[in-house]
């Protein structure tokens, strides 16, 4: 891929060679081009005059898809600058363009950013207009990962107008169309503002489920800020439900993501004030409850915690670990196997580090205590197939050895 400066260059030497009194067509393409280009790295002055200058050579008369396309991008850059009420006149104008050629696609498009803006200008009822027509071009255009992007931020403003059941039905549409278009980005955020939705409805078990979901598609890993927020409004949700131990694991889970930002972690707090700040064995009794679709769900977020945490917190939580397990003898496999499938998924640093977070607590234990969890953890590991069981039995010896214990793990 060309990198933007060299493209900009090409561009401008172009502009050189097709002057706009001779060659307007060709000038007004490179004009749009440089526009976008110039946008895309931010240069707003400059990509609005290329754009500027693109829209007024392509004749609307004769070349109406370019003048409105153009139209369309100046104002996005419009927007960028801080004009609202321009960038939504220019807006319209492309949209009607759009129609007028039958572009359902661009329309849409140029409709869902006449949203965007009519809601920055708090006109709430101009917002839902234009993204409710934007969802119908889209879904006529069978483009589904768009329509659901338009039903998101519908649901979005209609939820900003207090129109609350239409907003679970625009936003529950939104999540579903864009799962199924594989886009988990936006099956997230729309999640999160449908659980949003469900607590000012009154409905917080409603709120729960879409908060999972929020969660799960925004991945710890790939989007710590958006699955911080999914997890602190998850630990509301269950407070407003009367389950204060999943709400304070939700909040210490939020909190446990470095790039958590301060609003996410205010709340949190907050919940933890309210609900109490828990006890170490919170995440084993937990587990021991769940399904297992939930309980990987919960262990990979713990584990991922754990591995963020500084060494000494790191161990005090893999010696919470070790005793919820010897505490329920009834689940300790179910338990010993959540762990070790999460472990499973970490990069080899990072298991190495949980690993040895727990075989280190296990040492302080007394010798029955710890042959009785080595026992679980090894009839949990022959659920596994033979490499992995392997990989993991050599690991704890390894370790073990390593601390100067037994290498006893079989």
């Amino acid at each position: 891929m060309e990198a933007p400066e060299a493209a900009i260059g090409e561009l401008e030497e172009r502009l050189g060679r097709y002057r706009r009194d001779r060659y307007p067509v060709q000038h007004a393409t490179a004009q749009f081009h440089l526009g976008v280009a110039l946008a895309g790295i931010g240069d707003v002055e400059r990509a609005e005059a290329a754009l500027a200058t693109a829209a007024e050579l392509f004749d609307p008369r004769t070349l109406r898809a370019e003048h409105a396309k153009a139209l369309n991008a100046l104002g996005s850059v419009v927007r960028l600058a801080g004009r609202p009420e321009e960038a939504a006149q220019i807006f319209g104008r492309a949209a009607s363009a759009f129609e007028t050629d039958g572009l359902r696609v661009e329309q849409a498009a140029a409709c869902f950013n006449l949203g965007l803006v009519r809601r920055e200008l708090d006109d709430v009822r101009g917002s839902i207009t234009a993204f409710t027509r934007a969802q119908g071009l889209f879904d006529a255009a069978h483009a589904a990962a768009h329509a659901a992007a338009a039903a998101r931020e519908l649901g979005a403003s209609l939820f900003a107008a207090g129109e609350l059941d239409a907003a679970r039905d625009a936003l529950e549409h939104a999540v579903a169309g864009a799962a199924r278009a594989g886009d988990a980005l936006g099956a997230g955020s729309a999640a999160n503002v449908l659980g949003l939705v469900e607590l000012a409805a009154g409905r917080p078990g409603d709120a729960v489920a879409a908060f999972v979901t929020a969660a799960a598609a925004h991945a710890r890993r790939v989007r710590p800020a958006e699955h911080a927020m999914a997890k602190a409004n998850l630990a509301l949700a269950h407070e407003q439900v009367g389950d204060p131990l999943r709400a304070r694991v939700a909040a210490h889970q939020a909190l446990g993501v470095p790039d958590a930002p301060p609003p996410v972690r205010a709340q949190a707090e907050t919940v933890l004030r309210r609900v109490g700040p828990g006890d170490p064995d919170d995440v084993s009794a937990l587990l021991a409850d769940e399904g297992p679709e939930a309980r990987a769900a919960l262990v990979r977020d713990e584990l991922g915690r754990w591995v963020d945490v500084p060494d000494g917190d790191r161990a005090r939580e893999a010696a919470a670990w070790v005793d919820g397990q010897l505490a329920r003898p009834a689940a300790a496999l179910t338990l010993a196997e959540a762990w070790l499938a999460g472990i499973l998924e970490l990069p080899p640093a990072e298991l190495e580090a949980v690993a040895r977070a727990v075989v280190a607590a296990l040492a302080h234990c007394d010798p029955a205590a710890q042959e009785r969890f080595r026992a679980e953890v090894s009839m949990a590991l022959a659920r596994f197939h033979v490499p992995q069981l392997i990989r993991l039995r050599d690991t704890f010896n390894r370790i073990a050895t390593e601390l100067g214990e037994e290498a006893a793990w079989r």
